[in-house]
């Protein structure tokens, strides 16, 4: 099985400061793949590695055998690495439908519309394509981030907490979405996750992280080994 997505030994910087040490990570298609560890271990960081935001020290990114060196985020979203960022990060004062449509930059303009099923999957951004995003509860803004970069047509997604803040109902509604993604449009997922029963649920491969290195990589069901839980205690 090719590899869709391969982190291949990266370290990165902030300024003297070393926050990832040597992480490696293989997403592979159409399998949902999650990085867990407790807070300030690098896994955000590892996403805006991956996504572009911050470049590599050291190691290689690799896309579809296509090493990304320091291509920009822009770059990256047209290869088709789709991004929801932590915090949802949507325009308040945009409308829904608007928020949604600017995820037809990477584009090109017979591609410029929103897919039926991106609807179908959050059937209340439909609902609500007047609303400014602002507007929107934390579980609907969470929505329209994920709908927003499904509309860029990703062949990764990536996810940085998608169940942070959000009220159960909408938890278990997004994990029906990726599962979907997985298994029906075969999407390759790559999400950062604190939410052990949410990754349990959905994960096939797991990595945990503490202190910017990788302690273990495995199938999901090794979230229940007293080993690998020590690792996510706070």
């Amino acid at each position: 099985m090719t590899t869709a997505l391969s982190i291949r030994d990266i370290g990165l910087h902030y300024g003297a400061a070393q926050a990832l040490r040597g992480i490696s990570i293989e997403a592979k298609p159409g399998r949902i793949t999650a990085v867990l560890g407790r807070n300030g271990v690098g896994k955000s960081s590892t996403l805006r590695a991956v996504t572009g935001i911050n470049n590599i020290s050291s190691g290689e990114i690799v896309f579809n055998d296509e090493v990304l060196k320091k291509a920009p985020p822009y770059k990256r979203a047209r290869l088709g690495i789709g991004y929801v960022p932590q915090g949802r990060e949507i325009f308040p004062l945009l409308t829904v439908k608007e928020n949604l449509e600017t995820g037809y930059a990477p584009l090109k303009a017979a591609d410029r519309n929103v897919p039926d099923y991106i609807y179908e999957l959050f059937p209340i951004l439909k609902s609500m394509l007047g609303r400014r995003g602002g507007d929107l509860s934390g579980g609907q803004q969470q929505q329209l981030a994920i709908g927003r970069a499904l509309v860029t047509r990703p062949k990764v997604l990536v996810l940085d907490e998608p169940t942070e803040g959000i009220q159960p109902s909408i938890i278990k509604d997004i994990g029906r979405a990726l599962q979907f993604l997985r298994d029906q449009k075969g999407m390759t997922i790559l999400l950062v996750e604190q939410y052990l029963d949410f990754c349990r649920e959905i994960a096939d491969d797991i990595y945990i992280m503490d202190r910017g290195e990788i302690m273990h990589s495995g199938p999901a069901a090794d979230l229940d080994l007293p080993e690998v839980r020590r690792h996510l205690m706070v």
